[in-house]
């Protein structure tokens, strides 16, 4: 199901995907609605999937899983008007079996506009957690260089090679 090219889309393990801002996102005064921010990310999250080579309604067929979000935390920084051209950052921060965090930041140019973590949860048809997929452990893994789960880390290699000196 995910292919192998993940294109431009991914800079050093972090999705970027731009956007611009249309009359519909904007309030009377031409400022992003704080409310559509939410909006963007979900764009964001939902094209880093396509980017890895997974297309969200065939995840749930094939896979039998879709994600939700289970807990949101946002930081409005700087306002966004009519017209900006705006970028979704996405970042995979965390994993764990049946839940992965993601820290997204939206921004225009240098400003970053809103920062949001986001933490989802991989649910089933019944709406039940269930663990992550191995196939999206694995595209994650290729774009970010994360070594698989139980690998030792750096610092655990450092101090065996020292242990053995």
């Amino acid at each position: 199901m995910p292919s192998a090219d993940h294109g431009e889309a991914f800079h050093d393990g972090v999705h970027v995907h731009p956007l611009r801002v249309y009359y519909e996102d904007t309030d009377a005064g031409g400022v992003v609605y704080y409310a559509n921010y939410l909006k963007f990310a979900e764009r964001g999250r939902t094209e880093m999937l396509r980017d890895l080579g997974f297309d969200p309604p065939a995840l749930a067929a094939v896979e039998g899983v879709a994600f939700a979000v289970s807990r949101l935390e946002v930081d409005y920084l700087a306002p966004a008007r009519l017209d900006d051209e705006l970028t979704v950052q996405t970042r995979i921060v965390k994993i764990f079996a049946a839940t992965l965090e993601a820290e997204q930041i939206i921004s225009r140019g240098a400003t970053d506009c809103a920062r949001l973590i986001v933490r989802l949860a991989c649910v089933n048809r019944a709406g039940r957690p269930v663990r992550l997929p191995e196939c999206i452990l694995t595209a994650h893994r290729s774009v970010t260089g994360a070594p698989p789960p139980g690998a030792p880390k750096p610092d655990q290699l450092q101090s065996q090679a020292k242990k053995r000196a």
